[in-house]
């Protein structure tokens, strides 16, 4: 492991000026996925600053919602009365990510940030365009069994692995930050990026910009929701394909629908034609598949993830029927 300086910041605006000092300097929180990082040697800092003493744990209502500070840790959001009440599907896509000894340490910031687990970006032996800009993709000709059906490119066609990100972006969360320039609202389906030619951006942050805060808008899918994660095993494990399935029903009516997919994009997929096609529908298996068979619209499955293409639309379906139920 490489030495490198460390820093306790007190104020947001402090820890904003520490990571600027270095162009390899990177914010601290629960460290579970950056801890992991630089033991991989995927990241080599020159400094790490540590945010925790920085009040930004909170979890409150507000005049249209309820904020979530970014230093809010997994366990508190997915088990706070407010999350279970109004929002029940983050506390869902939550509770089935990591473990909970790390979602213990796991903070709502971090989670944004998390990197993807493609083990070509993991392996530095290996060329990676995410990790080394121009070396190459190796999951395109190589083992690509975890990898995007949707918005990949020629140079990289990893996935992001947050399930939280499902879910946040399904209830069209916001995302507040604070950097050099001041303070910005990012919508979240804005805030994660696909991979274009610049696959080594994860996002939309400008350098030296600190997640503050995700603003929730005010409950509307509180009761027909589901969260379906299918993985290689029950614990510990991250998506091949996960679904995020939220309904508003009018006694047999569905009025509105929210949609996204995790494991199937470089940023949590949100499927707005689905959406649509299901408002003013009737539950049902027909009304279902025709939601699921719209919502695999442009996919495109490589050597190894061919299964993809008959496990979504299968999640999409099985989701919605039990968010209907």
């Amino acid at each position: 492991m490489n030495p490198f300086q460390y820093t306790r910041s007190l104020a947001a605006a402090g820890a904003i000026q520490s990571v600027l000092k270095e162009p390899h300097a990177h914010f601290l929180a629960g460290g579970t996925n950056l801890i992991d990082l630089i033991k991989m040697g995927v990241v080599t800092p020159e400094r790490l600053v540590d945010i925790n003493p920085l009040p930004l744990k909170g979890i409150e209502k507000t005049a249209t919602g309820l904020r979530l500070g970014a230093l809010a840790t997994n366990s508190e959001v997915a088990d706070h009365p407010l999350v279970l009440q109004g929002y029940p599907l983050l506390s869902l896509a939550i509770n089935a990510g990591a473990s909970p000894q790390l979602r213990n340490m796991a903070t709502v910031g971090g989670n944004m940030m998390q990197r993807t687990r493609c083990n070509y970006f993991f392996d530095t032996a290996m060329p990676c365009n995410k990790r080394s800009p121009g070396s190459g993709c190796g999951a395109l000709e190589g083992i690509n069994r975890m990898h995007a059906i949707f918005g990949a490119s020629p140079a990289c066609i990893a996935v992001n692995p947050s399930d939280m990100n499902v879910a946040m972006v399904a209830l069209d969360a916001v995302v507040h930050v604070k950097g050099p320039k001041g303070e910005r609202k990012i919508p979240f389906a804005d805030f994660h990026r696909l991979p274009g030619d610049h696959p080594e951006k994860d996002n939309t942050l400008e350098r030296g910009e600190l997640i503050m805060a995700v603003d929730l808008p005010a409950p509307a899918f509180s009761q027909h929701v589901a969260y379906l994660k299918i993985r290689d095993r029950t614990s510990y494990a991250f998506a091949l394909v996960s679904v995020a399935a939220a309904l508003k029903m009018d006694g047999n009516m569905i009025t509105d629908a929210r949609l996204a997919m995790g494991g199937v994009a470089h940023k949590p997929w949100r499927l707005h034609a689905a959406e649509t096609f299901l408002k003013g529908k009737t539950p049902g298996d027909d009304t279902f598949k025709q939601a699921a068979q719209i919502a695999m619209q442009g996919a495109k499955a490589y050597r190894y993830n061919q299964f993809k293409l008959t496990m979504a639309p299968n999640a999409i379906l099985q989701a919605l029927k039990t968010a209907s139920a």
